[in-house]
């Protein structure tokens, strides 16, 4: 009899959060909002040398005091960086798809927060930088994306290690918007501590829910399927972990870099080390903050600027073994 109610319940939760997020998607579809593409590195590499100033004075925001103008111009002949332009250009050239997924989280966006305004966005190709693959400033309401970051993690260019080259998957880039646009919503930590640090990160996961609600958990954390089975599978064993070693509340900077720094596994210090994701810290304080909004009456805005300790005290997660 108990294992009907259960499932009731269960059943029951799912419908009501299932009907809760169509009226909010239906609402924030209905806004009316369309924005423009700036596609800057169509711009500039059709530029020829000759009117490399003329392209200046038109686009100063890409020419900041101390720029190296001269490596800048030289792009414009030089046979790789032509060759990455053809490159984005074969994957790119169209781009109405993702202009039509930017004005779907910009709607979101606008549900939101009413006051938002959509930012000017620019596609661009750099220097392949990965701290630099989406930017938005908020002050002068401007984005960028580089392109040459989305071209799928099997691509010929990319020299880097197989978890990095993961995140340049053509799917991670509206995650990588969202992210972008999370850093003036969410409140940062007040303290070092684990706990806090991964209930940040738990928060952005969780503003990717909202922000993007058809996209996969896989592609929100940029996980393959098998790595987030391994979190659903072992989070019991995660969670006893951090417990017993009372890593929730040090401030030593190594629990970063064992279980929050990207890295192609986490470091518990065991054997099989390897066959873990990197970045589990995050999937736990993802965890404790989806938690949190179940058990809670608090807007997602209202979470976003609360204590970490606060949310992980009322969010009653304690994960179980099925």
């Amino acid at each position: 009899m108990k294992k009907y109610i259960l499932f009731f319940l269960i059943a029951f939760s799912v419908l009501s959060c299932k009907k809760k997020n169509d009226k909010v998607q239906e609402k924030a579809e209905e806004i009316p909002l369309t924005i423009t593409v700036h596609r800057y590195d169509k711009i500039f590499f059709q530029t020829a040398p000759k009117d490399f100033d003329l392209l200046k004075a038109k686009y100063p925001e890409f020419f900041p005091p101390g720029i190296d103008e001269a490596e800048l111009r030289g792009r414009l002949t030089n046979p790789l960086w032509l060759q990455l332009y053809e490159e984005v250009e074969k994957r790119y050239g169209d781009f109405d798809k993702e202009k039509a997924q930017l004005e779907s989280v910009f709607k979101y966006m606008k549900y939101y927060y009413p006051k938002f305004i959509s930012p000017k966005v620019f596609t661009v190709i750099n220097n392949m930088d990965t701290n630099a693959k989406v930017l938005y400033n908020s002050q002068k309401n401007g984005m960028t994306i580089s392109l040459e970051m989305y071209l799928g993690k099997n691509h010929k260019f990319y020299e880097f290690p197989n978890y990095v080259k993961q995140t340049f998957e053509p799917s991670q880039m509206m995650p990588d918007v969202v992210e972008s646009l999370s850093y003036d919503a969410i409140k940062l930590p007040t303290d070092r501590e684990f706990l806090s640090q991964i209930i940040y990160i738990g928060k952005q996961l969780y503003f990717k829910d909202i922000m993007l609600p058809e996209f996969s958990d896989e592609d929100k954390i940029c996980y393959t399927p098998d790595q987030l089975k391994w979190c659903e599978d072992n989070d019991v064993e995660v969670w006893h972990y951090f417990m017993e070693e009372r890593i929730l509340y040090n401030t030593n900077p190594k629990m970063i870099e064992r279980f929050l720094a990207p890295a192609p596994f986490s470091k518990f210090g065991l054997d099989n080390d390897s066959d873990t994701p990197g970045r589990i810290g995050a999937w736990i304080g993802w965890q404790i903050v989806r938690s949190f909004m179940e058990n809670n009456s608090v807007s997602p805005q209202q979470m976003f600027m609360m204590d970490g300790k606060e949310i992980f005290q009322k969010s009653k997660y304690k994960p179980v073994k099925d």
